[in-house]
Protein backbone atom coordinates (compact mmCIF):
# COMPACT_ATOMS: atom_id res chain seq x y z
CA UNK A 1 0.00 0.00 0.00
CA UNK A 2 1.43 3.37 -1.05
CA UNK A 3 0.79 6.03 1.60
CA UNK A 4 1.07 9.74 0.75
CA UNK A 5 1.27 12.30 3.54
CA UNK A 6 1.01 15.98 2.69
CA UNK A 7 2.67 18.75 4.66
CA UNK A 8 0.93 22.12 4.51
CA UNK A 9 3.63 24.27 2.93
CA UNK A 10 2.43 27.80 3.64
CA UNK A 11 4.58 28.53 6.71
CA UNK A 12 6.66 26.70 9.30
CA UNK A 13 9.10 23.78 9.38
CA UNK A 14 7.88 22.21 6.14
CA UNK A 15 11.15 20.61 5.02
CA UNK A 16 11.73 19.11 8.48
CA UNK A 17 8.28 17.46 8.45
CA UNK A 18 8.83 16.20 4.90
CA UNK A 19 12.12 14.58 6.00
CA UNK A 20 10.48 12.94 9.02
CA UNK A 21 7.64 11.52 6.91
CA UNK A 22 10.11 10.19 4.34
CA UNK A 23 12.18 8.63 7.15
CA UNK A 24 9.02 6.77 8.19
CA UNK A 25 9.04 5.03 4.80
CA UNK A 26 6.09 6.76 3.16
CA UNK A 27 5.76 9.38 0.44
CA UNK A 28 5.80 13.01 1.56
CA UNK A 29 4.44 15.86 -0.52
CA UNK A 30 4.23 19.63 0.08
CA UNK A 31 0.71 21.07 -0.06
CA UNK A 32 0.43 24.65 -1.35
CA UNK A 33 -2.90 24.70 -3.20
CA UNK A 34 -6.38 23.22 -2.93
CA UNK A 35 -5.48 20.82 -5.77
CA UNK A 36 -2.58 19.51 -3.65
CA UNK A 37 -5.10 18.26 -1.06
CA UNK A 38 -6.26 15.58 -3.48
CA UNK A 39 -4.89 12.03 -3.40
CA UNK A 40 -3.47 12.32 0.11
CA UNK A 41 -3.85 9.80 2.91
CA UNK A 42 -3.11 12.34 5.65
CA UNK A 43 -1.92 15.90 6.23
CA UNK A 44 0.48 17.58 8.66
CA UNK A 45 -0.11 21.21 9.64
CA UNK A 46 3.23 22.53 10.91
CA UNK A 47 3.94 25.23 13.44
CA UNK A 48 4.25 28.87 12.57
CA UNK A 49 1.77 31.60 13.43
CA UNK A 50 -1.82 30.34 13.45
CA UNK A 51 -3.40 33.65 12.39
CA UNK A 52 -1.01 33.92 9.44
CA UNK A 53 -1.57 30.29 8.43
CA UNK A 54 -5.35 30.83 8.56
CA UNK A 55 -5.04 33.96 6.38
CA UNK A 56 -2.88 32.07 3.89
CA UNK A 57 -5.37 29.16 3.84
CA UNK A 58 -8.16 31.64 3.07
CA UNK A 59 -6.09 33.44 0.42
CA UNK A 60 -5.23 30.17 -1.31
CA UNK A 61 -8.91 29.08 -1.07
CA UNK A 62 -7.91 26.08 1.05
CA UNK A 63 -9.56 26.91 4.39
CA UNK A 64 -13.08 25.62 3.66
CA UNK A 65 -11.92 22.51 1.73
CA UNK A 66 -9.52 21.63 4.57
CA UNK A 67 -12.18 22.22 7.22
CA UNK A 68 -14.54 19.94 5.27
CA UNK A 69 -11.87 17.22 5.09
CA UNK A 70 -11.28 17.44 8.85
CA UNK A 71 -15.02 17.20 9.53
CA UNK A 72 -15.25 14.16 7.22
CA UNK A 73 -12.62 12.23 9.19
CA UNK A 74 -9.49 12.93 7.14
CA UNK A 75 -6.33 12.19 9.22
CA UNK A 76 -4.55 15.40 10.25
CA UNK A 77 -1.55 15.99 12.54
CA UNK A 78 -1.09 19.54 13.82
CA UNK A 79 2.04 20.75 15.60
CA UNK A 80 2.15 24.01 17.61
CA UNK A 81 0.14 26.44 15.41
CA UNK A 82 -1.45 23.37 13.82
CA UNK A 83 -2.80 22.48 17.29
CA UNK A 84 -4.37 25.95 17.54
CA UNK A 85 -5.99 25.65 14.10
CA UNK A 86 -7.36 22.16 14.81
CA UNK A 87 -8.65 22.75 18.33
CA UNK A 88 -10.40 26.09 17.95
CA UNK A 89 -14.10 25.70 17.09
CA UNK A 90 -14.07 28.81 14.88
CA UNK A 91 -11.18 27.42 12.83
CA UNK A 92 -10.82 23.74 11.73
CA UNK A 93 -12.69 22.35 14.76
CA UNK A 94 -11.11 18.89 14.72
CA UNK A 95 -10.42 18.36 18.42
CA UNK A 96 -12.57 19.10 21.47
CA UNK A 97 -10.22 21.11 23.61
CA UNK A 98 -9.61 24.53 25.11
CA UNK A 99 -6.53 26.21 23.62
CA UNK A 100 -4.26 28.68 25.36
CA UNK A 101 -2.25 30.42 22.64
CA UNK A 102 1.39 31.28 23.46
CA UNK A 103 0.67 29.51 26.73
CA UNK A 104 4.26 29.37 27.90
CA UNK A 105 5.11 32.98 27.06
CA UNK A 106 7.09 34.69 24.38
CA UNK A 107 9.97 33.40 22.25
CA UNK A 108 12.48 33.82 25.10
CA UNK A 109 10.44 31.41 27.25
CA UNK A 110 10.90 28.60 24.71
CA UNK A 111 12.29 25.42 26.27
CA UNK A 112 13.03 21.72 25.86
CA UNK A 113 12.03 18.93 28.25
CA UNK A 114 11.55 15.18 28.49
CA UNK A 115 7.92 14.10 28.14
CA UNK A 116 6.06 11.04 29.33
CA UNK A 117 3.76 9.89 26.53
CA UNK A 118 0.77 7.71 27.41
CA UNK A 119 1.55 4.12 26.36
CA UNK A 120 5.22 4.73 25.46
CA UNK A 121 8.03 3.13 27.45
CA UNK A 122 10.71 5.75 26.71
CA UNK A 123 10.43 9.53 27.28
CA UNK A 124 10.11 11.85 24.29
CA UNK A 125 12.22 15.01 23.97
CA UNK A 126 9.84 17.95 23.49
CA UNK A 127 10.92 21.20 21.83
CA UNK A 128 8.56 24.05 22.78
CA UNK A 129 8.82 27.29 20.81
CA UNK A 130 6.29 29.98 21.76
CA UNK A 131 4.00 27.05 22.27
CA UNK A 132 0.29 26.81 22.97
CA UNK A 133 -1.24 24.19 25.23
CA UNK A 134 -4.64 22.71 25.93
CA UNK A 135 -6.07 23.58 29.35
CA UNK A 136 -8.68 20.83 28.93
CA UNK A 137 -9.94 18.25 26.44
CA UNK A 138 -13.44 16.84 26.23
CA UNK A 139 -14.45 13.41 24.95
CA UNK A 140 -13.88 11.95 22.49
CA UNK A 141 -10.52 13.79 22.69
CA UNK A 142 -7.87 12.18 24.88
CA UNK A 143 -4.72 13.68 26.40
CA UNK A 144 -1.50 11.87 25.42
CA UNK A 145 0.96 14.12 27.28
CA UNK A 146 0.15 16.22 30.34
CA UNK A 147 2.82 18.24 32.11
CA UNK A 148 3.10 18.24 35.92
CA UNK A 149 1.26 21.58 36.01
CA UNK A 150 -1.76 20.05 34.22
CA UNK A 151 -1.10 21.59 30.81
CA UNK A 152 -1.97 19.17 28.01
CA UNK A 153 0.68 19.28 25.27
CA UNK A 154 -0.36 16.32 23.09
CA UNK A 155 -3.80 14.91 22.40
CA UNK A 156 -5.77 12.94 19.87
CA UNK A 157 -9.36 12.64 18.79
CA UNK A 158 -10.32 10.00 16.27
CA UNK A 159 -8.37 11.02 13.14
CA UNK A 160 -6.73 14.15 14.61
CA UNK A 161 -3.38 14.27 16.46
CA UNK A 162 -1.96 17.47 17.95
CA UNK A 163 1.24 18.43 19.75
CA UNK A 164 2.14 21.78 21.31
CA UNK A 165 5.79 20.99 20.66
CA UNK A 166 7.80 20.41 17.49
CA UNK A 167 8.53 16.69 16.90
CA UNK A 168 10.02 17.52 13.50
CA UNK A 169 12.97 19.21 15.24
CA UNK A 170 14.02 16.21 17.34
CA UNK A 171 15.12 13.47 14.94
CA UNK A 172 12.77 11.16 16.88
CA UNK A 173 10.19 9.79 14.42
CA UNK A 174 7.80 8.31 16.99
CA UNK A 175 5.04 10.94 16.73
CA UNK A 176 5.14 10.90 12.93
CA UNK A 177 5.07 7.07 12.97
CA UNK A 178 2.20 7.12 15.48
CA UNK A 179 0.20 9.40 13.18
CA UNK A 180 0.91 7.29 10.09
CA UNK A 181 0.48 3.87 11.69
CA UNK A 182 -2.49 4.57 14.00
CA UNK A 183 -4.43 7.30 12.26
CA UNK A 184 -3.66 6.99 8.56
CA UNK A 185 -3.28 3.25 7.89
CA UNK A 186 -4.50 1.81 11.19
CA UNK A 187 -7.33 1.91 13.64
CA UNK A 188 -7.94 5.67 13.64
CA UNK A 189 -9.07 5.82 10.02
Amino acid sequence: MRVVIGVLALQGAVSEHLKMVTACGVTARPVKTEADLKNLDGLIIPGGESTTIRKLLVREQMFEPLKTLVQQGFPVFGTCAGLVLLAQPDLLNGLNGTVVRNGFGRQRESFETELTVKGWSKPYHGVFIRAPYLSAVQKPAEALVTLDNGRIVAAQQDHVLVTAFHPELTGDERFHRYFIEKMVVGEGK
